[in-house]
Order: structure tokens, then sequence, then C-alpha cells
């Protein structure tokens, strides 16, 4: 089989996670979100380009027919993707390693990764900066429990760590920080990354 790019790894392991969650394949609106893709137009790109490589089938002219033809896109681990703003919403800073992480085996799953903290904005929910957060990708947004805490994407502005609400088409970043103001957008604005399953701290 022909070498994947990273976003082509990103997408066929984003695939895998989710057809063993729910036993068929994504729709191209959910892939579109999870990749942070603006229009479908990149996704069906990607999706051809698997295909064309012999990582995927699909059946022609129908939809969520995605099948793995295996699911060896992406090495064994979860690793360090690089920081996330536990503040105001900014840009992050990718600083990607190279080896695995040695973490705990229920946080050793496909596609799960690690960001390094940086900001105080969420001591309240003891996380605290230089933390590193284990973050699950997102499938589904209206299936989180108002409250999970997210790496949420704001359009145009960067990423955030925060508790995350979504109230008909408003989304609340609320900090766990007295000193840090809720921030508000329209939902469409916010493309939820991941949500926290962990947290590990080095003493």
């Amino acid at each position: 089989m022909s070498a994947l790019t990273h976003r082509e790894r990103q997408l066929l392991a984003f695939l895998d996670d989710y057809i063993q969650q729910n036993g068929f394949s994504p729709s191209v609106r959910l892939i579109r979100e999870a990749m942070g893709y603006r229009s479908n137009s990149p996704v069906q790109v990607n999706l051809d380009r698997l295909e064309q490589k012999g990582y995927i089938y699909r059946e022609k002219g129908k939809a969520r027919t995605v099948r793995l033809m295996t699911t060896d896109a992406s090495p064994a681990g979860v690793f360090l993707k690089g920081t996330i703003a536990a503040g105001g919403v900014v840009e992050s800073f990718p600083v990607p390693s190279t080896e695995p992480l040695q973490l705990p085996e229920p946080f050793n799953q496909q596609g799960n990764y690690v960001l390094e903290v940086i900001g105080d904005s969420m001591i309240e929910s003891h996380i605290c900066s230089g933390d590193f957060v284990v973050l699950r990708p997102v499938v589904d947004v209206q299936a989180l429990k108002p409250g999970s805490i997210v790496a949420a994407r704001v359009e145009g502005e960067g990423t955030t760590l925060k508790h995350f609400y979504l109230r008909g088409d408003r989304a609340f970043l609320k900090p766990a920080n007295a000193n840090f103001q809720t921030h508000e957008e329209d939902a469409t604005r916010v493309q939820v990354q991941g949500v926290l399953i962990g947290v590990w701290r080095q003493y």
C-alpha cells in the first residue's frame, strides 16, 4: 500500500475509532467536524485518496458505507501533539513527540492524544499549567454531557481548554477559575476537537 500523509492517517484513525464504537461509518458532516474542515470538499478528496491507496472501500452512491481494509494507519500508542491554552483563546503550538508516552492502560486507545496545558483558567477543576491532558476525539458534539471539559477551537481565534455547554445555537466555553470569563460564541464557529479523559502530572 502507498504511504499516507499526516491528514490521511488522522482520517483513517478517526474512521477506525468511529466504526469500532458505532458499528457503521460516520457521515461526511461528522468527518468534516472531527477533522476541522470548513467544507465537505477536503473530506471527499481524502476519502478518495484512502480508497485509491487501498485503505478503505466504499459502495458507490451510498452513504455511510466505508469499510476499512486495514487499520495500520499510525504507530501504536498515545503521543504528545502540542500545547493548549487554559486561559484565553489562542493558537496552540505543535510540539509532537516521536515516541509514545507511557500512560495507564485505559488511556492507550487509538486516536487518543495528549496536550500540555498552558495557563490556569482550569485550576478549580484540578488542571494546572504544566499538566498534560489526555483527550479523545469527539465524534458527536450533541452527545457530550453538559460541562464536559474539552479542547475547543473557535474559528479565527484559536483553541482553548474549557467546560463546554451547548444551548441551542450558542456554545459556551466556561473556565474553572473565577478570574476568567465565560466565552460565548455562535455554535457554528466552535469545533470541539477532543474531550478530556484524564490528566497526567509530572512531579
